[in-house]
């Protein structure tokens, strides 16, 4: 590909601004491991408050703190539900059940992302039957896909899991798209939920890491499952104040990513050729024909646009890197593609 002059590939592409890159270079450091830098610790008290819960643990990736949740709710040969298209399921190179020892219980979703509650309480296996793996933990995403998938179905999801004794992990990599979109507090968002996985380098800007936050018990056994790993970082104050910069800084701002996708989904319409699924958030999904689909990604990618996705579907991301004159001049040369 030639340079990229307008990067949609994803919002984990952002480049850290001047103020974020001045709190890193100004944090106070210590040994996290040995759990005495104060910025780390900052960071994590100020995301556990911002959720409502006990206790948080920052850690490397979002990938590693969904697996973290798993191992900490889950046993050797027990189980986890989750949606067929899951992050956490799908595209986390199967590390639950390669280095957990837990097995997935993949669940269909719905047309609107969701997965049918009656399925999820149809696949729990309680313990007392040898034949079966116990489930222990149900997950969530939200948003999935860059959709906000209901409120109400969190709470219905919920009740399931508190019915039949079992945890509840959300996978939030980008709950604070959700949140800005519904112009809800991310305490209430969170609430039903035991875990819960932020991401910090996607929409927020952070250029490394994740916080997973939850039950005190569960970030006990989270942090020794973090250095088991190798997740344990040193003098990591320094990544940590890009977290602190980028709750306290680019939280209400994802709004204008949101709006930034809207506009481009709109442009991307007028032509009849391209399938446009409207943005609830920063993500935007178009759909062509595959040849054509293929032809225009490959056209975009030498005219400096880069963007993901194969066999005529496109993944379209905004994010703080993106202006407004990237979503004009990425327009243009889509409409100079069918012109």
């Amino acid at each position: 590909m030639n340079s990229i002059r307008h990067d949609f590939r994803s919002d984990t592409v952002t480049k850290p601004s001047a103020g974020m890159r001045a709190a890193m270079a100004a944090a106070d450091v210590g040994d996290d491991v040995f759990g005495d830098d104060p910025t780390v610790n900052l960071l994590e008290q100020k995301m556990a408050g911002l959720l409502g819960k006990d206790a948080a643990l920052f850690v490397p990736s979002g990938t590693m703190s969904n697996l973290l949740a798993l191992m900490s709710h889950c046993g050797r040969g027990e189980e986890f539900i989750a949606g067929q298209n899951a992050h956490l399921y799908k595209y986390e190179a199967g590390g639950a059940a390669v280095l957990g020892s837990i097995q997935p219980q993949p669940i269909a979703h719905r047309a609107d992302g969701t997965m049918d509650p009656r399925d999820i309480e149809a696949a729990i296996k309680a313990p007392g039957d040898s034949h079966f793996a116990v489930t222990r933990v149900i997950a969530l995403e939200n948003t999935f896909g860059g959709r906000v998938l209901p409120v109400e179905y969190m709470n219905e999801v919920a009740g399931i899991a508190g019915k039949h004794g079992l945890g509840l992990h959300l996978d939030g990599a980008r709950a604070f798209n959700a949140c800005v979109k519904l112009g809800m507090d991310i305490r209430d968002f969170t609430a039903p939920f035991d875990s819960v996985s932020i991401c910090l380098s996607k929409g927020l800007g952070a250029p490394v890491g994740s916080v997973l936050t939850g039950r005190k018990d569960l970030i006990d056994k989270a942090r020794r499952h973090r250095k088991m790993l190798g997740g344990g970082m040193r003098q990591a104050g320094i990544l940590a104040a890009a977290g602190i910069y980028a709750i306290e800084n680019n939280v209400t701002r994802l709004a204008d990513d949101h709006r930034r996708a809207q506009r481009l989904a709109e442009g991307l319409a007028q032509h009849k050729a391209l399938k446009v699924t409207m943005p609830d958030t920063n993500i935007l999904w178009v759909e062509a024909e595959p040849e054509l689909g293929d032809q225009l990604s490959l056209y975009l990618g030498e005219n400096g646009v880069g963007i993901t996705g194969r066999y005529g579907q496109q993944r379209w991301v905004t994010h703080l890197d993106v202006t407004d004159d990237d979503i004009e001049g990425g327009l243009a040369l889509v409409d100079r593609f069918f012109a």
